[in-house]
Protein backbone atom coordinates (compact mmCIF):
# COMPACT_ATOMS: atom_id res chain seq x y z
CA UNK A 1 0.00 0.00 0.00
CA UNK A 2 1.44 3.34 -0.77
CA UNK A 3 2.33 5.83 1.53
CA UNK A 4 1.10 9.76 2.29
CA UNK A 5 3.55 11.50 4.14
CA UNK A 6 1.98 13.93 6.22
CA UNK A 7 3.75 17.15 8.50
CA UNK A 8 1.83 19.19 10.58
CA UNK A 9 2.67 22.51 9.78
CA UNK A 10 1.20 24.04 13.14
CA UNK A 11 0.54 21.30 16.47
CA UNK A 12 -3.17 21.97 16.27
CA UNK A 13 -3.81 20.71 12.56
CA UNK A 14 -5.68 17.85 11.35
CA UNK A 15 -4.03 14.61 10.46
CA UNK A 16 -6.02 13.40 7.09
CA UNK A 17 -7.64 10.09 8.10
CA UNK A 18 -10.59 7.52 5.90
CA UNK A 19 -14.03 8.55 7.93
CA UNK A 20 -15.26 4.62 7.36
CA UNK A 21 -13.19 1.64 6.70
CA UNK A 22 -14.40 1.84 2.65
CA UNK A 23 -14.02 5.69 2.51
CA UNK A 24 -12.34 6.78 -0.88
CA UNK A 25 -10.88 9.74 0.13
CA UNK A 26 -9.33 11.24 3.36
CA UNK A 27 -10.91 13.77 5.10
CA UNK A 28 -9.28 17.23 5.22
CA UNK A 29 -9.57 19.84 8.36
CA UNK A 30 -9.69 23.72 8.57
CA UNK A 31 -6.63 24.99 10.38
CA UNK A 32 -8.06 28.62 11.49
CA UNK A 33 -7.07 30.76 13.95
CA UNK A 34 -10.41 32.30 14.08
CA UNK A 35 -14.08 30.84 12.45
CA UNK A 36 -14.41 31.66 8.98
CA UNK A 37 -17.52 33.80 7.59
CA UNK A 38 -18.36 32.70 4.01
CA UNK A 39 -21.15 34.98 3.14
CA UNK A 40 -23.09 33.59 0.09
CA UNK A 41 -21.48 33.50 -3.12
CA UNK A 42 -18.19 34.12 -1.85
CA UNK A 43 -14.81 32.18 -1.52
CA UNK A 44 -12.11 31.72 0.33
CA UNK A 45 -8.96 29.94 0.47
CA UNK A 46 -8.85 27.51 4.05
CA UNK A 47 -5.45 26.64 4.93
CA UNK A 48 -5.34 22.41 6.39
CA UNK A 49 -2.27 23.19 8.25
CA UNK A 50 -0.79 20.26 6.51
CA UNK A 51 2.37 19.89 3.98
CA UNK A 52 2.62 16.13 2.25
CA UNK A 53 4.69 13.99 -0.02
CA UNK A 54 2.89 12.03 -2.19
CA UNK A 55 3.67 8.29 -3.46
CA UNK A 56 5.61 8.78 -6.85
CA UNK A 57 3.12 8.50 -9.40
CA UNK A 58 0.40 9.83 -8.11
CA UNK A 59 -1.71 12.89 -7.16
CA UNK A 60 -3.84 14.43 -4.97
CA UNK A 61 -7.53 15.33 -6.05
CA UNK A 62 -9.78 17.68 -3.36
CA UNK A 63 -12.67 17.05 -3.94
CA UNK A 64 -16.24 18.55 -1.69
CA UNK A 65 -17.71 16.99 1.63
CA UNK A 66 -20.81 16.13 0.11
CA UNK A 67 -22.50 16.85 3.75
CA UNK A 68 -20.87 20.42 3.62
CA UNK A 69 -22.60 21.02 -0.33
CA UNK A 70 -25.98 19.21 0.62
CA UNK A 71 -26.43 21.23 3.94
CA UNK A 72 -25.08 24.42 3.45
CA UNK A 73 -23.95 24.69 -0.60
CA UNK A 74 -20.55 25.05 0.57
CA UNK A 75 -18.26 23.21 -2.08
CA UNK A 76 -14.73 23.20 -3.67
CA UNK A 77 -14.38 25.77 -6.65
CA UNK A 78 -12.33 24.46 -8.57
CA UNK A 79 -13.02 20.43 -7.82
CA UNK A 80 -11.03 18.66 -8.20
CA UNK A 81 -8.01 20.85 -7.32
CA UNK A 82 -5.37 19.02 -7.81
CA UNK A 83 -2.11 18.76 -5.34
CA UNK A 84 0.95 17.65 -7.76
CA UNK A 85 3.23 14.63 -6.34
CA UNK A 86 6.24 17.66 -6.35
CA UNK A 87 4.60 19.78 -4.10
CA UNK A 88 5.28 20.77 -0.74
CA UNK A 89 3.52 23.39 0.71
CA UNK A 90 0.64 23.92 2.02
CA UNK A 91 -2.02 22.15 1.10
CA UNK A 92 -5.09 24.76 0.97
CA UNK A 93 -8.77 24.06 -0.06
CA UNK A 94 -10.69 26.57 -2.25
CA UNK A 95 -13.79 26.74 -0.97
CA UNK A 96 -17.57 28.68 -2.20
CA UNK A 97 -20.92 29.73 -0.73
CA UNK A 98 -23.49 28.61 -3.08
CA UNK A 99 -25.74 28.84 -0.58
CA UNK A 100 -28.49 31.57 0.49
CA UNK A 101 -27.19 31.78 3.82
CA UNK A 102 -23.86 32.55 5.22
CA UNK A 103 -21.82 29.91 6.43
CA UNK A 104 -18.90 29.99 9.73
CA UNK A 105 -16.36 27.24 8.96
CA UNK A 106 -14.72 26.28 12.42
CA UNK A 107 -11.15 25.09 12.99
CA UNK A 108 -11.21 21.47 12.61
CA UNK A 109 -14.04 21.49 10.68
CA UNK A 110 -13.91 18.54 7.78
CA UNK A 111 -14.09 20.96 4.73
CA UNK A 112 -12.87 18.43 1.95
CA UNK A 113 -12.03 15.07 0.98
CA UNK A 114 -8.11 14.18 -0.76
CA UNK A 115 -8.50 11.16 -3.30
CA UNK A 116 -4.94 9.80 -4.06
CA UNK A 117 -4.91 8.56 -7.34
CA UNK A 118 -2.15 7.44 -10.14
CA UNK A 119 -1.33 9.59 -12.56
CA UNK A 120 -0.23 8.15 -16.43
CA UNK A 121 2.31 10.52 -17.85
CA UNK A 122 2.30 10.53 -21.48
CA UNK A 123 4.08 12.52 -24.37
CA UNK A 124 2.94 14.93 -26.70
CA UNK A 125 3.81 14.65 -30.57
CA UNK A 126 2.48 17.46 -32.83
CA UNK A 127 0.17 15.96 -35.77
CA UNK A 128 -1.67 17.33 -39.12
CA UNK A 129 -5.31 17.36 -37.90
CA UNK A 130 -6.21 13.65 -40.18
CA UNK A 131 -3.47 12.11 -38.29
CA UNK A 132 -6.18 12.60 -35.10
CA UNK A 133 -8.64 10.03 -36.46
CA UNK A 134 -12.32 10.66 -36.97
CA UNK A 135 -15.05 9.54 -34.84
CA UNK A 136 -18.89 9.66 -34.76
CA UNK A 137 -18.69 12.89 -31.84
CA UNK A 138 -16.20 14.54 -34.35
CA UNK A 139 -15.98 18.10 -32.87
CA UNK A 140 -19.14 18.20 -31.06
CA UNK A 141 -18.58 19.76 -27.73
CA UNK A 142 -20.41 20.72 -24.56
CA UNK A 143 -24.38 19.75 -24.83
CA UNK A 144 -23.63 18.25 -28.55
CA UNK A 145 -25.01 14.24 -27.40
CA UNK A 146 -27.99 15.79 -26.38
CA UNK A 147 -28.18 15.23 -22.47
Amino acid sequence: MPTLRVHKLRPDAVEPRYATEGAAGLDLSAALQAPLHLAPGERALVPTGLAIALPPGHEGQVRPRSGLAARHGVTVLNSPGTVDEDYRGEVCVLLVNLGREPVTIAHGERIAQLVVAPVVRVTTTLVAAAALGSTVRGEGGFGSTGR
